[in-house]
């Protein structure tokens, strides 16, 4: 494991005062401390999909819109972690949210460091995707340093264990997003639990775990005579 420099980053956001974001570059570095340093090269050459790993891994799913009753349509995972009581101090009154909307916040909710290593995976995973770009050496060799030697190609939906190739995130900047980021567990938010699918494919598997879900398919393919 890589040692980091892990020096606190300061920010205007109102929750800096729940959780200090840190520098992940490595210890010595030179040169000004970055959150988020491994998503450097997609941040030049395709800034959606540098976007679309920072906000899954640090941030809920919640309404497709924003209202007293709905909640918030985003939040930071790290937050939902805070009481009830806490939370109001940020203008979130949990009290007057549906059920539904109380119990999907609190299951998003997971830590700042898991977050960090829920962004490491997925940036680790897309590398490995059909189609995508080689790595710059420096930002392979870092990711590689927390999960192991890259086999480029072998990235594969978690549910259905077909490829997936890196073209399928140019449709989501067209308004279609084949691509989610999912979880074998859907109430566990860490890198050993995450992986991408295709929408279709996590939208079947809904609220169950894979394994879950495989026996529900198991049990249909019996009962169809299948």
């Amino acid at each position: 494991m890589l040692k980091l420099c892990l020096k606190t980053i300061n920010s205007r956001s109102k929750y800096d005062g729940i959780v200090q974001k840190r520098c992940h570059l490595p210890h010595g570095h030179k040169g000004r401390c970055d959150e988020f340093p491994f998503l450097r090269h997609f941040y030049e050459m395709d800034k959606s999909v540098a976007d679309k790993i920072k906000r899954d891994s640090t941030m809920t799913t919640g309404a497709a819109w924003k209202s007293e009753d709905a909640g918030p349509n985003r939040i930071l995972r790290w937050v939902m972690l805070l009481s009830d009581e806490e939370l109001k101090n940020f203008g979130l009154d949990m009290s007057k949210l549906k059920p539904g909307i109380i119990a999907k916040l609190r299951e998003k909710a997971a830590d700042y460091d898991s977050c960090i290593e829920v962004a490491l995976k997925l940036t680790w995973l897309v590398y490995q995707m059909e189609d995508a770009p080689q790595p710059p050496r420096a930002i392979r060799e870092y990711l590689e340093g927390f999960f192991g030697q890259m086999d480029f190609g072998s990235t594969v939906c978690e549910v259905c264990k077909l490829p997936i190739s890196f073209k399928l995130f140019e449709l989501a900047q067209r308004g279609k997003a084949e691509i989610e980021t999912c979880h074998k567990n859907p109430r566990l938010h860490n890198a050993e639990n995450v992986g991408f699918a295709h929408r279709e494919c996590n939208i079947a598997q809904g609220a169950k775990t894979l394994d879950d879900f495989y026996e529900w398919i198991e049990g249909i393919l019996e009962r169809s005579g299948h």
